[in-house]
C-alpha cells in the first residue's frame, strides 16, 4: 500500500476544515511552527495538516501532537494524535510513529481507526528492516505486529498488505538463516550448520531459500557420515525442485560420494 494510500484511507475520516481557517495561515515551516502559541483547536490543526499536505511532515507532526497538549478534551485531539503517528511515518522518524499509534490504541482501543494504528505501527517496523548482515530484532517485531494486524483484523485491506508483507519478511529471515549456516559450514562447524538449515525448512519452508537448504543438507550430512540423510534430503530436493541448479548440485554431489570422491 503506497502513502498516498495511507494517506486516502486516513484522510476518509478525517473532519473538513475551513477553507478560511487555511487561506490565514502562512507558509514556510520553521522552529517558530512548533514553539508554544496559545491557539484555537481548528486553526491549529489546519496549520499541521498544511505543512503535512506540503510535504513538510516533520513540521507537521509536533504541531499535530501540539493540537492534543492545547485541546486534549476537543475531538479534533482524538485525530491528531493518528495524525501525528502518520506525520512521524511519513517523516521517516519510525520510533515516534509507532509511539504516537501505541498512544492512541492505549487511549481509544475500541476506535474505529483502531486498525489503521496497529497497521502504521507494522509499516513502521518494516521500514526499518535492515539487510541480512545486521540483527534481525526488528525484523522479527515486524513481522510480530503484521501478524497482529491480520490476527485482529483479517477481512480488512491492512491484513491484505500485511500479508503480502509477512511473505517478505519471512524470506528475509530464512535469508539470515541461511547465511548464518553458510558461515558455520566454511568454518567446518557441520552440525550447528545443519541447524541452521533444517530451520529453514522447519520455518521458512514456502520461502525462496527452500531448496538451497535442502541442498545444504546434503552437504552437511554427507559430511557428518550420513549418507542415508543425505540421499533423503537430495530425493526431496529433486521431488520438489527437479530443474533447479540446486538438485543438480546434489545428484552431482550423491554421484560423486558413491564414487567414493572425497566430499567436504
Amino acid at each position: 500500500m503506497s502513502t498516498k494510500q495511507i494517506r486516502n484511507a486516513l484522510g476518509a475520516s478525517v473532519l473538513a476544515l475551513s477553507l478560511t481557517a487555511c487561506a490565514s495561515l502562512g507558509g514556510g515551516g520553521d522552529a517558530r511552527d512548533t514553539a508554544y502559541i496559545a491557539r484555537d483547536v481548528e486553526t491549529l490543526y489546519a496549520n499541521a495538516k498544511m505543512r503535512l499536505d506540503a510535504g513538510n511532515a516533520r513540521v507537521a507532526a509536533p504541531l499535530f501532537d501540539e493540537v492534543e497538549r492545547q485541546h486534549p478534551y476537543s475531538p479534533w485531539a482524538r485525530r491528531a494524535q493518528l495524525m501525528s503517528a502518520f506525520s512521524y511515518y511519513v517523516g521517516q522518524n519510525y520510533t515516534k510513529a509507532i509511539q504516537s499509534a501505541q498512544r492512541f490504541l492505549t487511549i481509544h482501543p475500541g476506535n474505529k481507526d483502531a486498525p489503521y494504528a496497529y497497521y502504521l505501527i507494522a509499516l513502521s517496523y518494516y521500514e526499518q528492516i535492515s539487510d541480512v548482515h545486521r540483527d534481525q530484532k526488528t525484523t522479527e517485531q515486524a513481522l510480530a505486529a503484521l501478524n497482529d494486524v491480520q490476527r485482529r483484523y483479517p477481512t480488512t485491506q491492512y491484513a491484505a498488505d500485511a500479508r503480502l508483507k509477512i511473505d517478505l519478511v519471512n524470506d528475509h529471515l530464512g535469508g539470515k538463516e541461511m547465511e548464518i549456516g553458510r558461515f558455520y559450514q566454511k568454518t567446518g562447524k557441520w552440525l550447528a550448520a545443519q541447524i541452521r538449515f533444517q530451520n529453514v525448512l522447519e520455518n521458512y519452508q514456502t520461502t525462496s531459500h527452500a531448496a538451497e537448504a535442502l541442498y545444504r543438507l546434503t552437504e552437511t550430512s554427507l559430511a557428518l557420515g550420513v549418507p542415508v540423510e543425505a540421499k533423503k534430503y537430495a530425493a526431496v530436493l529433486g521431488a520438489n525442485y527437479p530443474g533447479s541448479e540446486w538438485y543438480d548440485k546434489a545428484y552431482d554431489l550423491i554421484n560423486r560420494h558413491a564414487a567414493g570422491v572425497t566430499v567436504s
